[in-house]
């Protein structure tokens, strides 16, 4: 067994989180992006130099004019092992600079994710980087671990409902005891991807002084600094019309080319971005079931004995929930419908059955943004993890096949 701490890897489809289990915060958030040099010539194939030369993060994107930027992950899911292969490979020695046969590993994956696939991840991690143990866990289970920060010792169980939204996705995961009950997953085609893409349009339609260049990059920008959560969306038209001057938004910018300040509104965007989860006939005609009602679908689908637990520890986690007001919303809406659905009951048995009251609590904590990378370091500091983890030995008895199945643990 390692005395060192174990290494948290949390590859996400935006952004990857990593650092050491135990730290309150990941040592490094970057983009999840890769960039390759495709214009190799024959020496410098014959010399080898092509393996190393790429860049990833921020460096991939500042070196996109001359080098092939791709996304190894889409959806959640890796999409490219070999391009996932190098970005580990900058991650460990460049950004963590550890040795990996010294650390034990834990990285996390999808809900839903394919066991072939926790082979892969085994293979190169054992294979290429000879870590010293490896533990493949479930985003939702982290998510959950996190939000024990902001409730009793007596109450931290992993059971509860997560939901996860990020860049690229949006999932509703009902966990039982430390298992998600696969059968009962949704999601939802919609994440902060699609909420910046709704408000480029928006601006695009009125704002004619943003750069062409610059649109999504404001578009960001205005979504993470401007946007809430509004609890009715025609009254909030109603106020923005009322006063415009205290409701509209001022965003100051400088042309990168010609280095000319510039200056446009931010108005009906700041609600209407985050508005989509609930709304989202007002972004696309293609999906329209409402975030609230997904989650108590949701549930519904879960069995009876676990009902109540799921509703009462309804978690966020991940950037696309942090829009001020986000959980109070959401908790509103589903309690609506819980309510709803009792009084039909009681009214259904004519007075005869009084069903108990139903509790929803949604979860937000400081350590939403990267909840599940924070649910990791919590894990990863048990005294549990490292027996529960696949070490190099029992990998070279059994092959990749012995990490399609990771023991849960909690920090009990």
């Amino acid at each position: 067994m390692s005395n060192l701490p174990p290494v948290i890897i949390d590859n996400g489809t935006g952004y990857t989180k990593m650092g050491y289990a135990g730290n309150v915060e990941p040592s490094y958030i970057v983009p999840s992006v890769i960039g390759v040099n495709e214009k190799r010539g024959p020496a410098r194939n014959r010399d080898g130099i092509e393996d190393i030369d790429f860049f990833i993060g921020d460096e991939a994107i500042a070196n996109a004019h001359t080098y092939s930027v791709s996304y190894p992950i889409r959806h959640g899911q890796i999409d490219n092992w070999d391009l996932m292969e190098k970005f580990w490979q900058r991650c460990i020695f460049k950004y963590l600079r550890c040795e990996p046969e010294e650390h034990y590993f834990m990285l996390t994956e999808p809900p839903l994710n394919a066991p072939e696939n926790r082979e892969y991840t085994a293979e190169i991690m054992f294979e290429t980087f000879n870590v010293a143990g490896l533990y493949i866990a479930v985003q939702a289970v982290l998510a959950l671990a996190a939000s024990w920060t902001s409730v009793a010792k007596e109450k931290q169980t992993l059971t509860g409902t997560v939901i996860d939204s990020g860049d690229g996705v949006t999932h509703v995961i009902p966990v039982a005891d430390g298992y998600i009950i696969p059968s009962a997953i949704k999601h939802i085609p919609i994440a902060g991807r699609d909420l910046t893409s709704f408000v480029q349009q928006l601006q695009r339609e009125r704002e004619t002084t943003i750069p062409s260049g610059d649109a999504m990059d404001v578009a960001k920008r205005s979504k993470e600094m401007f946007s809430y959560v509004c609890p009715d969306m025609a009254k909030e038209f109603a106020k923005y019309d009322s006063e415009p001057d205290k409701w509209i938004k001022k965003y100051n910018g400088v042309e990168a080319k010609t280095k000319k300040p510039w200056v446009c509104d931010v108005g009906y965007e700041r609600f209407l971005a985050p508005e989509i989860f609930f709304a989202p006939e007002i972004y696309s005609s293609d999906y329209t079931t409402p975030l609230p009602k997904l989650v108590d679908d949701t549930v519904q689908m879960c069995p009876i004995d676990t009902r109540r637990g799921l509703y009462n520890k309804i978690v966020l986690s991940g950037g696309s929930t942090m829009f001020k007001d986000f959980g109070r919303r959401l908790q509103r809406d589903i309690k609506r419908s819980v309510d709803a659905r009792i009084k039909v009951s009681s009214e259904l048995s004519q007075g005869r059955i009084i069903p108990q009251e139903v509790d929803v609590n949604v979860i937000s904590h400081p350590f939403q943004r990267f909840a599940v990378w924070f649910g990791g370091s919590i894990l990863a500091s048990a005294p549990g993890f490292q027996s529960s983890a696949h070490t190099k030995a029992q990998y070279d008895e059994v092959g990749p096949s012995i990490c399609r199945h990771n023991k849960v643990f909690s920090n009990a």
